[in-house]
């Protein structure tokens, strides 16, 4: 059980610290000031929820690695996020489109998270459902303003879902060792919260005059650690100084 608590809190931990990664890369460079501070404030509890999470995956590995040694010290194999993630940013609407279908996923998982016999991922949950509620508002919000917007934005928009639906498959599905958690009460089984997700995602969809992509093969392989390429360029500037320097402390 423990491995499979491990390899759990790595997952919650890893989709966090990726997207909040991800995120980041829009500092400086989104289309106005007040959604460059938005996706800078998101990215910052994306962060904070995956400290959280990798601590309690250190604590539980009991090889003396915290959560600094886990982000930063592990090689792309290692990783256990799932794919839509790691995604490139694309143009902003393609940015949109993952945030959209990741934080109504996330505020799911997390309300079904409150309710964890795991003291430490209903704690962390409890706090993190607020903030990942605020994320997939924002989303849809964006989601609305855009595929309702111009003629470029919608366009925009159609092909930025097109690019991330492929991934959405994986959120919901669920291996040996998350079935043991699931039987535990530690973690829930999201397959059946999809058709929940799906209303959501419909709804904002329809108020954006979009419809639902066509269904296609699903892209799996991040829980396992079999990852696209862009994961590896995006530890290699995350991890950069941690590996630099060694050690080194401000």
């Amino acid at each position: 059980m423990d491995n499979a608590l491990y390899d759990y809190a790595l997952r919650l931990g890893d989709d966090s610290l990726v997207l909040g990664q991800r995120l980041s890369e829009w500092c400086g460079h989104a289309p106005m000031l007040e959604i460059d501070l938005s996706l800078a404030n998101v990215a910052l509890d994306l962060i904070g929820q995956s400290a959280h999470f990798l601590k309690l995956a250190g604590e539980t590995e009991g090889k003396g690695r915290d959560a600094d040694a886990l982000a930063f010290h592990r090689d792309v194999l290692d990783f256990r996020n799932c794919l839509l993630v790691e995604q490139p940013n694309g143009d902003f609407a393609q940015t949109i489109a993952r945030q959209f279908l990741f934080s109504n996923w996330q505020e799911l998982l997390f309300r079904e998270l409150t309710r964890s016999k795991q003291a430490t991922i209903a704690a962390v949950a409890a706090k993190a459902v607020k903030e990942v509620a605020y994320h997939a508002r924002l989303a849809n919000e964006w989601m609305v303003r855009l595929g309702d917007g111009t003629a470029e934005s919608h366009a925009r928009a159609v092909n930025g879902l097109d690019w991330m639906w492929r991934f959405v498959d994986e959120l919901f599905a669920a291996d040996v060792e998350l079935e043991q958690l699931i039987s535990a009460g530690i973690a829930p089984d999201m397959r059946g919260i999809r058709d929940e997700w799906d209303l959501r995602i419909g709804r904002v969809l329809e108020d954006a005059s979009l419809g639902i992509p066509k269904p296609r093969r699903a892209a799996m392989g991040g829980r396992a650690g079999h990852h696209s390429e862009h994961l590896g360029h995006l530890l290699a500037e995350m991890q950069f100084l941690p590996r630099a320097y060694p050690g080194a402390t401000w």
